[in-house]
């Protein structure tokens, strides 16, 4: 009764469910790899957020960013801000809104700078959206931070003068008069606090997404590829039994006289 998946029509849609099903399981493979990488980095992440802050020049170097295991670890440095070279980085959004990042080098006591994201400012309504900035501490302060690699580079245009689009360290040194640290920092605190401050970026968030939730749509849906098939072959094989069993109808043959 099914030699009919034999035929080359049948034959077609069992590769065609199976293809459909193997991809199927590739993406839910793929997206459990998505979430193991997720549960790691947010073992990176609350590992060095209770940790003690260091000294930058424990995790980064001059020019050289932190380690992926190092990422967001806590650290603390003096030194004085320099605001005469302050920069605004474009298009980042921060509770439903979209603004700049601030932007200021630290020249620290230990003797490299250290790039600080002071935290987002809005959209202004001066041309381009230039916000007015508050400004940050004048002489020694104490900043503690989560320190960050690198953003790559910017395939986009020219920004204007004084912004940028990405926190491209290596791009952004080339403009500064002294040694650079190759990350840079996410203000946490800094000591003494201004009366106007940058909003501060909220912790990094330690969820686990969606990947589990994708993984188990995309098995199941491999499941459906191949019961999907199984419920065409007995369905056609029903039809079949069914056109067997149907009794054949006679038809009168007239005699002529």
């Amino acid at each position: 009764m099914y030699r009919f998946l034999l035929t080359r029509r049948w034959l077609g849609l069992l590769l065609l469910a199976l293809v459909v099903a193997a991809s199927c399981v590739q993406l839910g493979r793929w997206q459990l790899h998505r979430l193991e990488a997720r549960h790691a980095k947010n073992d990176i992440i609350t590992g060095n957020a209770s940790a003690r802050p260091v000294q930058p020049g424990e995790v980064v170097g001059v020019g050289q960013g932190p380690a992926v295991d190092e990422q967001y670890t806590r650290i603390r440095a003096t030194g004085h801000y320099d605001p005469a070279r302050q920069l605004l980085v474009r298009n980042r959004p921060f509770q439903g809104g979209v603004g700049f990042y601030v932007l200021v080098p630290l020249l620290t006591d230990e003797g490299p700078a250290l790039l600080v994201n002071r935290g987002w400012v809005a959209l202004g309504d001066g041309v381009g959206g230039a916000p007015a900035v508050p400004a940050p501490p004048a002489g020694q302060v104490t900043v503690t931070g989560r320190i960050r690699p690198s953003e790559p580079a910017s395939t986009t245009g020219t920004p204007p003068r004084g912004q940028v689009t990405r926190i491209d360290v290596s791009t952004i040194r080339r403009d500064l008069p002294y040694a650079v640290y190759g990350g840079y920092a996410d203000l946490v605190e800094e000591r003494p606090s201004p009366r106007e401050a940058p909003a501060l970026l909220p912790p990094p968030e330690t969820s686990e997404g969606p990947h589990l939730a994708y993984a188990f749509q995309w098995f199941l849906f491999a499941c459906l590829a191949l019961g999907g098939y199984v419920v065409l072959a007995r369905r056609e094989a029903a039809d079949r039994r069914a056109a067997a069993s149907r009794p054949t109808r006679s038809v009168p043959v007239t005699i002529p006289g």
